[in-house]
């Protein structure tokens, strides 16, 4: 006969195992899908890399695919088969996603960490960055960048109109391929204040105009689609200007040493965040994750590595020098006050309303 105390051994022994069990992590593999280049660099160092020393069981895989996030993220919802855990995109872009059904919606202040003195995330995150389904990381701009040994040294480029001016300053210039930036720097360009840009953008008056104005430089123009593309072609010579992010051409001119200087003029001030596809297989593990990665702390890391502001209040003191570089992050930040003289702050709920339409007539205008 099995003794009473052998049997509490074995089953004090089968307890331990079944706790151990249920106390292991599965290992989870979680797809990120961002922008490539320095953003996802910057990603990389403040939260995946941390967030997986912290949880040898997740391993995180990027995907530079935010790019066509949206046309993604259809083709996986529409086929049922949804592979993307967590998805960095713009705010347009994750509204239309929303309305169509294919991100989750977000209770902000459920979901997402509160700030270090107990302030809900809803009234941490920055005013009119939080979406339905949208979770801001970052402030960033599109910027105008020049090369200076393109020009004569007392003729040098400080506004968006010498983008438009060929004459004076000659050479070919990359544009994104998209309406976004372009149309709204064309009427800058063409004399609209800032705060009436969209008003003016949404009448049909409003729309040729701006397209006549870009067609004054349509001989003069690459297309970029690519975040990497734009400073690359600015370094090969191959261009005089050329938009881009902000934090990628800080990369390219203070890490890289490119010859190149920013306009800050005009600059287009938008945010820039996470959705979470509807119907992915990891919710559980992408949940906890955006959880971690989009605190006081996490969003102040990664201005250590890029010249993007944090989306919380909270997270403002706490940003100081690059990790590698020692230099103040402060003046390279979009929102300081010498960089922010002149902003165009993207209006989200235009390009939700009107985005599908401007892009269509973009495209053709592209190929004219």
């Amino acid at each position: 006969m099995v003794s009473k105390l052998k049997l509490l051994g074995i089953g004090t022994a089968a307890s331990v195992i079944a706790l151990g069990a249920a106390q292991a992590q599965d290992p989870v593999s979680l797809t990120i899908v961002s922008w490539g280049g320095a953003y996802t660099a910057s990603q990389n160092r403040a939260y995946h890399e941390p967030y997986m020393a912290e949880n040898p069981h997740v391993t995180i895989i990027n995907d530079d695919g935010s790019a066509n996030a949206l046309a993604g993220l259809r083709a996986q919802s529409q086929a049922n088969n949804v592979t993307w855990d967590l998805v960095d995109m713009l705010p347009s872009d994750a509204q239309l996603a929303c309305d169509e059904g294919i991100i989750m919606e977000i209770d902000h202040d459920e979901m997402l960490a509160a700030g270090p003195d107990g302030t809900p995330a809803s009234e941490d995150f920055l005013p009119g960055s939080l979406g339905e389904c949208f979770i801001p990381q970052i402030v960033y701009s599109t910027v105008l960048t020049y090369r200076p040994g393109a020009f004569d040294a007392d003729n040098q480029p400080d506004s968006i109109e010498a983008l438009f001016d060929v004459e004076n300053f000659p050479g070919q210039r990359a544009l994104q391929d998209r309406p976004g930036t372009n149309l709204e720097w064309a009427l800058y360009a063409d004399g609209v204040d800032p705060d009436d840009i969209y008003d003016v953008l949404a009448t049909p008056e409003g729309v040729d105009r701006a397209f006549a104005k870009l067609d004054t430089i349509k001989d003069h123009i690459i297309f970029w689609t690519e975040g990497a593309q734009a400073p690359q072609l600015l370094a090969d010579g191959e261009v005089v200007f050329a938009t881009g992010y902000n934090g990628r051409m800080f990369d390219a001119i203070e890490v890289e040493g490119m010859d190149a200087a920013i306009i800050w003029d005009g600059q287009v001030v938008e945010w820039d965040g996470w959705v979470i596809p509807a119907g992915g297989r990891n919710i559980d593990a992408v949940m906890e994750y955006v959880y971690w990665a989009t605190d006081t702390q996490r969003l102040a890391d990664q201005a250590k590595y890029i010249s993007y502001g944090p989306a919380r209040a909270s997270s403002a003191e706490l940003v100081g020098e690059h990790a590698d570089l020692g230099i103040d992050m402060g003046p390279h930040m979009p929102t300081n006050p010498d960089n922010y003289f002149a902003p165009i702050v993207l209006d989200n709920d235009f390009w939700a309303d009107y985005g599908d339409e401007l892009r269509e007539r973009f495209a053709n205008w592209m190929l004219q």
